[in-house]
């Protein structure tokens, strides 16, 4: 069995992947998880969607509204500094309150990121 080796990036050399006007994303991916900075616009939406996905959004720069649940009854505001995890399958949107860069850890990796079939994100 090979030995797994290590990968090092610099955030600056990543592709940069235009996904609408106003989201952008830069992603690296593992084996079993994945690393992305999103950069959404003030404005941004991310619509309503849920994924088996495990998440965690760190907010480093800007704001984002949540609204999470079926009945999206519970609504928060994550800011600079501010982690938000989000379970396997649990229904959520977004807007963005100011330019924001946003964090994201996915487990396991997004495939329809990875491949593109993410047409929620691409209306």
């Amino acid at each position: 069995m090979a030995e797994a080796k290590a990968t090092f990036h610099r955030w600056e050399d990543m592709p940069r992947e235009k996904v609408t006007d106003m989201l952008e994303r830069r992603l690296i991916t593992g084996e079993r998880m994945m690393l992305a900075h999103v950069y959404l616009k003030k404005g941004c939406i991310v619509p309503r969607h849920a994924h088996e996905n495990e998440q965690i959004s760190y907010i480093l720069e800007g704001a984002l509204r949540f609204w999470l649940g079926e009945d999206e009854a519970e609504e928060l505001v994550v800011g600079a500094g501010e982690v938000l995890h989000i379970p396997s399958n649990v229904p959520h949107k977004a807007i963005a309150l100011e330019d924001t860069l946003d964090v994201d850890v996915f487990s396991p990796p997004r495939e329809d990121w990875l491949n593109r079939t993410d047409d929620y994100l691409r209306k």
